[in-house]
């Protein structure tokens, strides 16, 4: 079963790169890459967050094919009928699937981030330009009590414009900063805000006016958390993915509910591998007319399913629609109970 497993694993990753080169292929070209980047940094470091990706879908077809190939030939009837029980029987398949979820949970935490590091710093220096990237009318919690707005950042130079920090205590603004633009400083790795002016609002309603012409502070920010996408998350380890989760809760900022949908992610797709190993036993180790074909449609509906529904409720997990353990357990939790009433089906 493993061996047929990774045939069909590296064949359709295969496939995968070959798409994917086609939808690059101008862009490998504009910018000159060599051959050996694109094998050795680009695909070298994209492969195993495909597999890993793909792992459980594999799992369950590799199950179903393999399952139904001995019922067909009628030798799990043989294996049942020589006194081995039915639990006896599933053993191997779910070593082999525990096997194969604790390596997708080592590359969920530890392998794909580092090669995921690799590859977007190749995509973002090499592939793609990214000199006119900038984003307007920024507005993003630094604590619970800070808030800071750009009305432009620019990706380039990390060069924000018309800057605005504001500190609240008890729901009232106790101090506003305002900046004409804001630049990075790489080698002190802090802010630095041109025309710097501050106001402090007291209780008696008498304010404190500061002018500067410029002024170098820590802000509890960097440029790339502003161009944060939502893929970029796969980069993170566990330690950081905990780190970011740190941050964000001290800010009282809604994408903590994106960080722990993904940390609870990371856990609950290795589980789900042995949920679908489960189900493709139940579904294919009774000989039925139509064979393997019939055993495959019907497994690839139930895995579709399931996969489905794992994006639908981590969608919602993410956003703070339902709370993210929640949301990311559910449909293990269903579909094991399905699993469940599948064996015991299949027993009788």
């Amino acid at each position: 079963m493993l061996g047929t497993f990774l045939m069909a694993l590296g064949l359709f990753t295969v496939i995968i790169v070959v798409f994917d080169v086609a939808e690059k292929i101008d862009e490998f070209v504009s910018k000159e890459v060599t051959l050996r980047e694109i094998l050795l940094v680009h695909y070298a470091n994209f492969i195993p967050f495909l597999l890993n990706m793909f792992s459980p879908l594999f799992v369950f077809i590799t199950v179903i094919f393999f399952t139904s190939r001995l019922a067909f030939r009628s030798e799990i009837v043989a294996i049942l009928s020589s006194g081995v029980s039915y639990a006896r029987f599933l053993r191997p398949y779910l070593v082999i699937a525990f096997l194969i979820a604790c390596c997708s949970y080592y590359l969920n935490g530890y392998l794909i981030p580092i090669s995921e590091k690799k590859r977007l710093t190749f995509e973002n220096t090499v592939i793609r330009d990214r000199s006119f990237d900038f984003k307007q009318n920024i507005k993003l919690p630094l604590t619970a009590n800070d808030v800071i707005s750009f009305e432009n950042f620019r990706y380039l130079d990390s060069l924000g414009l018309k800057v605005s920090l504001e500190h609240f205590e008890n729901g009232e603004l106790a101090s506003r900063i305002m900046a004409d633009k804001l630049t990075w400083e790489p080698k002190t790795q802090k802010w630095r805000l041109h025309n710097f002016v501050e106001r402090i609002f007291y209780d008696d309603g008498i304010q404190r006016l500061t002018k500067l012409a410029f002024k170098d502070t820590l802000i509890p920010i960097n440029p790339d958390e502003i161009f944060m996408m939502d893929d970029d998350v796969q980069s993170f380890s566990n330690s950081e993915i905990n780190q970011m989760i740190k941050i964000e809760r001290a800010r009282s900022s809604n994408n903590i509910f994106f960080y722990l949908t993904e940390k609870y992610r990371r856990i609950a797709s290795p589980v789900s591998i042995i949920i679908l190993t489960l189900i493709g036993v139940s579904v294919s180790s009774v000989k039925q007319r139509g064979g393997v074909g019939l055993h495959l449609g019907k497994g690839l509906l139930i895995s579709f399913a399931f996969l489905f529904a794992m994006q639908f409720f981590n969608s919602y997990g993410a956003k703070g629609t339902l709370p993210p353990l929640t949301a990311v357990w559910l449909p293990n939790i269903i579909f094991g109970l399905i699993a469940l009433r599948l064996l015991q089906r299949t027993q009788k």
